[in-house]
């Protein structure tokens, strides 16, 4: 049994394979051909954080597969009241095939992975956000080939998606160029790369985006941090991913956004909504890539 709980979980060939098997689900997806490959089967999703993407993506993909969705949030469930998170998961692994959980702090999946008897999926916690860069290298393997040797410029706060972003470079074999506010920087302790030379540090996010083949970020003010709205809104003023940026990347790059965004602080919208954007192919592909997750993690390799 696996867990998926930072992208370092899995290695660069486990990553091969599913970005291939995410590349024949969506394709008979988008023939309307079935693909019942959990029948039977029933995942739990346990939200502490509110959802858009995350709930559609796992939740249609889950029906999409031929299983069941059992839907939680702490405010319909023992959850957000006294019953230990260990005790929560002994129950809920006896009664499903499957685990995904968004929360707060990463040691809060960690344990309840840890007296799981099932597979636990990471769908967002402070620390990590590994289907979302799943999702967003599928996305670049559509549009543009391997990623390997390639330049990502990461321009904003060093959260939960520029530390799955320094884990992705680690084993993937690309670059990633990080560019932060002084104070907002990526700890190291938390990402964990193995060696320093899958990225590279700029006080200039234009110079960060020098020759980039992606360009992305994300909001200014991640949930659970609102009380620092305004001391971010100021911090990363110079942090807004512009037409100059892009400018300065590859001709051919690409823009990336996990959303939800907002046009005119961490993005220009002529950037998000112009030709080099493909926010909405990469949102799309959350199901698409979490579906061959979801399918790995039950069944192991399919041929």
């Amino acid at each position: 049994m696996q867990h998926y709980l930072q992208f370092k979980d899995f290695s660069a060939d486990e990553y091969a394979y599913l970005f291939a098997r995410a590349a024949l689900i969506k394709k008979k997806f988008k023939a309307y051909e079935k693909h019942h490959t959990l029948v039977d089967r029933t995942m739990a999703m346990i939200f502490e954080k509110a959802s858009t993407r995350t709930r559609v993506s796992f939740e249609a993909g889950m029906y999409q597969l031929g299983g069941s969705v059992v839907h939680l949030t702490t405010g319909d469930s023992q959850l957000g009241r006294a019953e230990p998170i260990e005790d929560s998961a002994k129950v809920i692994s006896r009664m499903t095939d499957l685990v995904m959980i968004r929360t707060f702090e990463q040691t809060k999946i960690e344990r309840f992975a840890a007296h799981s008897r099932v597979p636990v999926i990471n769908g967002l916690t402070n620390e990590f956000h590994p289907c979302q860069v799943l999702a967003d290298i599928f996305t670049f393997i559509e549009h543009r080939g391997s990623i390997a040797g390639k330049i990502v410029a990461w321009v904003g706060d060093g959260n939960n998606m520029a530390n799955t972003w320094l884990q992705a470079a680690d084993l993937l074999g690309f670059t990633v160029h990080v560019s932060t506010p002084s104070g907002y920087e990526v700890k190291q302790s938390v990402a964990g790369p193995r060696s320093a030379n899958s990225y590279r540090v700029f006080d200039d996010p234009l110079q960060a985006c020098q020759g980039a083949h992606l360009v992305t970020t994300d909001v200014w003010t991640s949930m659970g941090y609102e009380a620092e709205n305004e001391a971010r809104r100021a911090a990363f003023a110079s942090w807004c991913v512009d037409r100059a940026m892009m400018a300065a990347a590859a001709s051919d790059a690409l823009f990336m956004h996990c959303l939800p965004a907002h046009r005119g602080e961490e993005v220009e919208a002529e950037v998000i909504d112009g030709p080099q954007s493909v926010v909405w192919d990469e949102a799309e592909n959350r199901m698409h890539a979490q579906k061959a997750l979801m399918e790995y993690l039950l069944l192991g390799r399919q041929s």
